[in-house]
C-alpha cells in the first residue's frame, strides 16, 4: 500500500473524525475513495481526502450549509 493512501481507519484519526462519518460522506458522494486494498477496504488519498473533510465541516459548521447544498458545491 502507498504511503499516501489510507484506510478509513487511518484517515479518522488524522482528519479527527469518526470513522462513521467518512463512511457517511462516501456514501453521499461528498468524499471519493482512490480505490480498495487487497482486503477490500476503501482506500483514501491522505490529502485529497483530509482537505475534502474539513471543507464539508466548514460548510456545515461556518456557512450552516446542509448534505444537500454541500453536495452542490464540492462536486
Amino acid at each position: 500500500m502507498s504511503t499516501g493512501l489510507l484506510k478509513i481507519g487511518q484517515l479518522s484519526k488524522l482528519a479527527e473524525v469518526l470513522p462513521s462519518t467518512i463512511n457517511f460522506y462516501t456514501n453521499e458522494g461528498l468524499l471519493k475513495a482512490s480505490g480498495r486494498s487487497q482486503g477490500g477496504y476503501r482506500l483514501y488519498d491522505r490529502a485529497y481526502a483530509i482537505k475534502q473533510i474539513k471543507k464539508i465541516q466548514q460548510l456545515q459548521q461556518d456557512k450552516r450549509l446542509r448534505i444537500e447544498e454541500i453536495k452542490k458545491v464540492v462536486r
